[in-house]
């Protein structure tokens, strides 16, 4: 699935949130979405997961909106982890994942091999099917987003679009996190992660649209995302630099002064 936005802009109370989006998501790309809090990130990942209607601007589906679509089709073909990880059920891990299967399933249909197959494998894929049986008050932040991570990549759909999906992750469990991304997305669909950790998105994103005051301040390789000017204008920060096994990083290192930022 091929999405693309054209001029998307939305207020809140009337503040600005997003200016004059225009931003076009492929198939098999991992892309990171950057930018300090209060950018828009998540405004912009529910408008273009078609939760949140802009007020200006259009987003469309391999060409098509959402209506034209259809609610199940759009469901099937797109899969959405909301931020947080905060659960409102007392139910089974297994039954949680079990729920990504819904737009696949005909009203009260038992689950089919397919389905099956699909729930086990996303769990083995987050590194969950410990948990299986438990249910999700039982389990630590870290753990419930692995499951709710289940959820999503059991629907098994064309493009994820995942909002801080590595809160509450463990380093070694953020780490198998961007790893799994990366296949994901090397396998063909398409798949756009919120991130905060700027070393982790730059060494696993193909590409890195960084947002600052709800508009794009640069959209392209992490290479050229992550120089100095747009740090500096973006976050207020100057970074470390350096590279490990062929592969570059940088570092927050220093927060800098209005006067800094700016130059």
């Amino acid at each position: 699935m091929r999405i693309e936005a054209n001029g998307i802009a939305i207020a809140f109370d009337g503040k600005p949130i997003l200016s004059g989006i225009d931003l076009a998501l492929r198939p098999g790309e991992l892309v990171g979405l950057i930018g300090a809090n209060g950018a828009g990130k998540t405004t912009l990942l529910r408008i273009l997961a078609d939760l949140l209607p802009p007020a200006a601007g259009t987003v469309l589906y391999d060409g098509k909106p959402a209506r034209t679509l259809g609610r199940r089709a759009l469901a099937q073909r797109l899969a959405f982890l909301a931020q947080g990880g905060s659960v409102q059920w007392q139910m089974r891990a297994e039954a949680v994942v079990a729920l990504g299967r819904l737009p696949h399933r005909r009203p009260f249909a038992d689950l089919t091999e397919a389905d099956r197959a699909a729930i086990s494998n996303a769990f083995a894929a987050t590194d969950a099917s410990a948990f299986r049986e438990r249910s999700l008050g039982s389990l630590s932040g870290g753990e419930r987003m692995r499951v709710l991570l289940a959820r999503a990549l059991a629907v098994e759909a064309e493009m994820l679009l995942a909002d801080e999906p590595l809160v509450g992750l463990d380093p070694r469990h953020q780490l198998e996190a961007m790893a799994l991304f990366r296949r994901i997305a090397a396998a063909g669909t398409g798949v756009v992660v919120v991130l905060h950790d700027l070393s982790l998105a730059g060494r696993f994103c193909d590409r890195l649209v960084l947002l600052e005051s709800g508009r794009i301040l640069a959209d392209g390789p992490p290479a050229t995302v992550l120089d100095d000017d747009n740090l500096a204008r973006a976050f207020g920060i100057a970074v470390a630099r350096g590279k490990r096994g062929g592969e570059d990083f940088v570092l927050p290192w220093q927060a800098l002064t209005n006067e800094e930022a700016s130059r």
